[in-house]
């Protein structure tokens, strides 16, 4: 019991490292304000990949018609994933000459199996967009209208060959939604404190963007096509192979991107342990390493929790255990809280270990070792 209680506090205290290092990475991270104008010649192809999305489409599209950046300058490409709604009406009816719609049923059977209907989307969109760089978001996202502009502001300003940018939930109506919008929070803070520390790569398909050229030049997906998910972080490993010092993060608030969390429990599984299914796969091996660490962390934190129930000497032990864990992870999450103006939302965090603890534990080992479902398709 001691040998267990010595690790799991060993794993504590590298926790409350990482945590401390972060929270300093994040507060290093430097907002992008723009000094000069745009030259004008820059042109964006946005595509957006949508699977059965009638409902979630028009907004996304009013938010880009809505753009800043001239018209004339950027396209949207909307690739229908065999929908069986009105996605495809919801895009041909949309009053915007700069909007296109591409349909996998026009160029695959529907007998044809993949294991990355999205990639293969975004690949038929590459070789169509005319745009210089590529920018992706998804379907059930909306953002402000400053995007493109800014997007495009940081790419004349340092041309880099790939830029993530930060993605935000909105519309968290329950209890269950505001602990998923905190989850995702303290995702994208890491992601910005990874930047700025030069100590790992993170990014989320919402909001990137990268030079269509190098999507060519590192081969595109090839290599990893037969993995369902990853069109994100998967292609910038590939890039960050090649360009070490040109893959960057965007910090700023006009280039948040909001999108929706989940309705169901069952969705909201599916969605992480997709997410989690990712991770050996990751090329950046620090990266790995952390996720194994957070892993490990939770789960001696759930294995010391259940102990207590039976010993009660453990009990007094494991909640300074809980009380350590709610303190480094606040130092970290607040001034991310603060960028996002969530800050409303840090009175779910501590009850909200009791569902984020569990849920770190399943979806981590269903991710490695089990399946998921993802738009209406089995993936292993």
């Amino acid at each position: 019991m001691y040998i267990i209680l010595s690790i799991l506090s060993l794993l504590g205290i590298i926790y409350g490292y990482l945590m401390f290092r972060y929270g300093e990475g994040w507060k290093k991270l430097q907002s992008f304000k723009p000094v000069n104008p745009i030259s004008g010649r820059t042109k964006v192809t946005v595509i957006i990949p949508a699977r059965d999305e009638e409902d979630n489409l028009p907004p996304l599209l009013q938010s880009l018609k809505a753009q800043t950046y001239p018209a004339e300058l950027f396209e949207v490409i909307v690739i229908d994933d065999f929908s069986t709604d009105g996605t495809a009406e919801a895009v041909r009816n949309f009053p915007a000459s700069n909007v296109r719609l591409l349909q996998l049923s026009q160029h695959l059977s529907a007998e044809q199996r993949l294991n990355s209907y999205k990639k293969k989307a975004i690949e038929m969109a590459v070789e169509r967009a005319t745009g210089d760089i590529i920018m992706t978001t998804d379907a059930d996202c909306e953002m402000g209208p400053e995007w493109i502009m800014r997007m495009v502001q940081f790419y004349e300003t340092y041309q880099p060959k790939f830029i993530a940018a930060p993605v935000s939930f909105h519309k968290e109506d329950n209890f269950f939604k505001a602990l998923q919008s905190l989850d995702f929070m303290t995702m994208q803070g890491i992601t910005g404190a990874l930047a700025a520390l030069k100590s790992g790569t993170m990014c989320n398909g919402a909001n990137l963007a990268y030079e269509r050229k190098v999507f060519y030049e590192v081969g595109g997906f090839k290599g990893i096509d037969n993995i369902a998910s990853g069109d994100d972080m998967l292609l910038m490993f590939k890039i960050y192979r090649a360009y070490p010092e040109g893959v960057l993060y965007m910090k700023t608030k006009d280039a948040i991107v909001r999108t929706l969390p989940v309705d169901t429990f069952r969705a909201f599984m599916n969605q992480r342990i997709r997410w989690s299914s990712k991770a050996d796969k990751y090329d950046d091996k620090r990266l790995i390493w952390v996720l194994a660490l957070v892993y490990f962390w939770n789960v001696g934190i759930l294995l010391a929790g259940i102990a207590a129930l039976f010993i009660p000497v453990l009990r007094l032990w494991m909640l300074g255990l809980l009380i350590y864990k709610v303190l480094v992870e606040f130092y970290f999450l607040i001034p991310v809280a603060r960028f996002f103006d969530k800050t409303s939302l840090l009175s779910r965090f501590i009850p909200g270990q009791l569902f984020h603890i569990p849920y770190i534990v399943v979806a981590g080992w269903l991710g490695k070792f089990g399946s998921y479902q993802w738009k209406g398709r089995k993936v292993k």
